[in-house]
């Protein structure tokens, strides 16, 4: 036995344990490790009598015993550790999922139930603290309700479920380290290795590339789907940046590229809860299969060799291998059952195209590899995913909704669809004569004759000045303006000044007025007659 004692420190350690110390208090007070205590505790006090068996031990008649797992030690295998059995007791089943404690009960032993209620869920052990000093007046430490709870965890661990599916059903991806690739200078280089495994027959595709981007995710993952001959169901995957722009176990948002290519091979894909690698187990243990079998030692010179030795290695290693835990042959089972089972191919595969986030300017524009496109006027400052293929310039609103579509031009260009320009910055010369004397056919129709003979004499620059008439219905009332209108336009003044004079002036028509024969300023004819047959005295006649 490793870590021999003295004698005194022994009998100290056996007399405190009939007293019901614990063995971390005994460790505590003799100044020795708690696993020491607990192993002498276990083979028994000194004597005569044979220490009791280790759990795993071929019983009294072995000749030697395995060492002792210390506490709290998981097993080679990682199975639970065994059991610490008080003396004198039999010693517990190998099975047992946590040893038993030694000492006196735990303070926390009265509020088993309530603890593991919380346990169920997810308290933290310091919240629980804190409750139970709160809620049921506890009194013991912090530490005590810890170990508490991480013993109930292990009591309460379950085992870990195989989840199985049918042919065709789903396929794993995940990235991995690639084999270095070594340049003519020496230095080195590490891609990516992207793993596609079909979860039913293990039938795999490996490919390297670059970075892990959106584009070589989406092209690997293609690529495997036509080395398949058909499409899984389902694509299980973790919340890699390639694919998923923000986790959530459940609705997380996919990015709109992504979507797209699901619907285009009509499969659907399926993010794994976070930090939780065991839901897409298969391809996980899959990369470390290429990472170990197949690239582990070996270098190479370009992508292009390191994909030819993988799509080798897959079919003459990995097809052909009688898989652990199938215990078939992988290209047989995906040949005779699995091939059959996926769901066809698209005509054509998926369209390659660029797309990203772009901020609709105070002009009404976003801006595409230096070159300019409209968007609608409710958009302004807002974001839009924009998708562009040499061709095309597509522009969608954050629920993926097209919204626009324009012809690609080079950079420097601007393209401005007449429908996205605001109503209020479209000004009148921009609408042409015909709108602005429509417009003018409000006022009425001596404005009307006006306006359209100021446009036949004068041509373009007539569109301001009609445009300066319809200002002046802002100021003056339609009455007034007729007038002015007439008038003008039976002199054939063309001028605004001249309509402005007018009705400054208020002047009105020339009309015709009847003479009236009797008034009380008018004198009779009879006197206007008498005033002109009476001579009029001469000068001369006088002298």
């Amino acid at each position: 036995m490793a870590n021999q004692l003295k004698m005194g420190v022994i009998d100290s350690i056996f007399t405190l344990h009939r007293r019901g110390w614990s063995v971390r208090r005994i460790a505590r007070e003799l100044s020795i490790h708690r696993e020491t205590v607990a192993r002498y505790l276990q083979h028994g006090p000194p004597g005569p009598k044979p220490a009791n068996a280790p759990i795993g031990s071929e019983g009294a008649e072995s000749t030697s015993k395995p060492a002792n797992a210390p506490i709290s030690a998981e097993g080679v295998d990682g199975d639970p550790k065994p059991a610490i059995a008080p003396i004198g007791a039999e010693a517990p089943s190998v099975a047992s999922p946590r040893p038993t404690l030694i000492g006196r009960p735990s303070d926390c032993e009265p509020y088993r139930e309530v603890i593991l209620g919380w346990l169920e869920l997810g308290l933290t052990a310091q919240r629980m603290y804190q409750d139970l000093v709160r809620d049921h007046g506890f009194r013991g430490s912090y530490y005590s309700v810890r170990r508490f709870v991480s013993h109930l965890s292990g009591t309460n661990e379950r085992p870990v479920r195989r989840m199985e599916c049918n042919p065709g059903d789903e396929v794993q991806v995940d990235f991995g380290r690639g084999a270095p690739l070594v340049d003519v200078d020496g230095s080195r280089r590490y891609p990516h290795v992207f793993r596609v495994v079909l979860s039913y027959s293990r039938k795999a595709y490996s490919e390297v590339v670059p970075r892990q981007t959106t584009e070589g995710f989406l092209r690997a993952l293609e690529n495997a789907f036509w080395h398949f001959g058909g499409v899984p169901q389902r694509v299980v995957l973790d919340n890699l940046k390639a694919a998923v722009s923000r986790a959530d176990w459940y609705d997380p948002d996919l990015n709109p590229k992504v979507q797209s290519f699901a619907q285009h091979y009509g499969t659907v894909f399926l993010p794994t809860k976070p930090r939780t690698p065991q839901h897409k187990g298969k391809v996980e243990r899959g990369v470390g299969y290429v990472q170990d079998n197949a690239l582990k030692g070996r270098t190479f010179a370009s992508l292009q060799e390191q994909n030819q030795f993988l799509s080798d290695w897959e079919a003459n290693v990995a097809d052909t291998r009688v898989h652990g835990t199938t215990r078939k042959q992988v290209s047989k089972v995906f040949v005779e059952v699995e091939r059959a089972a996926l769901l066809p191919l698209p005509a054509g595969r998926f369209p390659c195209f660029c797309e990203g986030q772009r901020t609709v300017n105070r002009d009404g524009h976003i801006e595409v590899e230096r070159a300019y496109y409209s968007a609608p006027p409710e958009y302004l400052g807002r974001r839009l995913w924009v998708r562009w293929d040499g061709r095309l310039v597509r522009l969608f609103n954050q629920r993926f909704e097209q919204i626009a579509v324009h012809v690609q031009h080079e950079a420097g260009h601007f393209s401005t669809l007449p429908q996205h320009i605001a109503d209020e910055k479209i000004s009148s010369v921009e609408r042409g004569a015909n709108w602005l004397v429509q417009k003018v056919r409000r006022i009425g129709p001596h404005s009307t004759n006006w306006a359209e003979s100021v446009i036949a004499a004068r041509g373009v620059e007539g569109v301001r000045v009609v445009q300066g008439l319809l200002s002046l219905a802002k100021r003056y009332r339609t009455d007034q303006l007729e007038r002015a209108c007439q008038i003008a336009h039976s002199y054939g003044a063309l001028r605004l000044r001249t309509i402005r004079d007018l009705i400054d002036r208020d002047v009105s028509v020339q009309q015709e007025f009847d003479f009236m024969d009797e008034h009380p300023l008018i004198r009779p004819m009879s006197e206007y007659q008498q005033f002109v047959s009476d001579p009029v005295p001469h000068q001369g006649a006088s002298e």
